[in-house]
């Protein structure tokens, strides 16, 4: 015989679901940096695995790049200091050429001169020489 522990007008209690809103974690990131409280604020933060993060440090003139390899072990945490250019340094825009003594050097025109000179020097000696090779030969 099968007992029944549930009256026959018993009823089930209604769970009804309630709807659930997604709400993305907050994160200081409104203005797109992301800003850490010194160098352990910066070594605590959370990165995806094969990603890398600017974090700036709200207490000092520093930023970090902090990065992880494809399986999510943190490389090492590299620091960079950073400061205000003033706009006296800022108005040089152009690269600085450093003096040079150009009386070590000689123009194209001259180096011509004496490349001709050479030459011309060069053959008359060879004609020279072949003139006095004939003459032992002859003598």
């Amino acid at each position: 015989m099968a007992y029944n522990y549930f009256p026959m007008n018993y009823q089930y209690p209604q769970y009804q679901q309630m709807p659930q809103v997604y709400q993305p974690p907050q994160t200081n990131q409104q203005s797109g940096i992301v800003w850490v409280q010194g160098e352990a604020g910066a070594k605590s933060y959370l990165v995806g695995a094969g990603n890398s993060v600017l974090l700036m440090d709200s207490e000092n003139s520093v930023f970090y790049i902090k990065s992880t390899d494809t399986s999510g072990m943190p490389m090492p945490l590299r620091i960079f200091d950073y400061s205000e250019r003033t706009a006296e340094q800022h108005t040089d825009t152009t690269t600085s050429v450093p003096n040079v003594n150009l009386d070590d050097y000689v123009t194209k025109a001259e180096l011509d001169k004496r490349l001709e000179q050479i030459t011309l020097k060069t053959q008359s000696d060879n004609h020279n020489n072949r003139s006095m090779t004939r003459r032992n030969n002859n003598g």
